[in-house]
């Protein structure tokens, strides 16, 4: 299954890489496909000296941690998502979030589901019938499944 994470899935995992979001990133490889816009890594960087205070690691550690988190990830240019898809999705964001066009639109290109932990934008797609995005809740258990055969 193709899974499209948003910025707040990564920073969730690089800011405790034990919890439930990082073990599914780190470790269903066999169950689920990762991916992301590039956009992801620019805002790692943006937010690279809140993530080194939040976390209390050093600059190395959290590079070390960065990698292992996003080696899992594949990024595709959002420049590749076909242009009349970005306007759509755009124009379906427009009440809800316009920042994470990207994300949605990507999902759709790729036919995945969107992983997510904004509840702002899961309540906004949902109400629009936007199927196909998921909550770290419903991923775990979609994945204990899968485990279980």
């Amino acid at each position: 299954m193709k899974i499209i994470v948003d910025t707040n899935i990564v920073f969730s995992a690089m800011l405790n890489s034990n919890s439930r979001i990082g073990k599914i990133i780190l470790n269903s490889k066999e169950h689920f496909q990762f991916f992301s816009c590039n956009y992801l890594q620019v805002e790692i960087h943006r937010h690279r000296n809140k993530l080194l205070k939040l976390t209390k690691l050093t600059e190395d550690h959290l590079s070390e941690l960065e990698s292992l988190v996003t080696q899992k990830i594949t990024f595709i240019d959002e420049r590749l998502i076909p242009k009349d898809l970005l306007v759509k999705t755009e124009i379906q964001l427009k009440t809800i979030d316009p920042n994470d066009t990207v994300f949605v639109a990507l999902t759709k290109q790729l036919e995945g589901k969107l992983w997510t932990g904004d509840m702002q934008l899961y309540n906004g797609l949902k109400a629009k019938r936007f199927k196909d995005i998921i909550l770290t809740s419903e991923l775990s258990l979609l994945l204990d499944d899968l485990e279980r055969g």
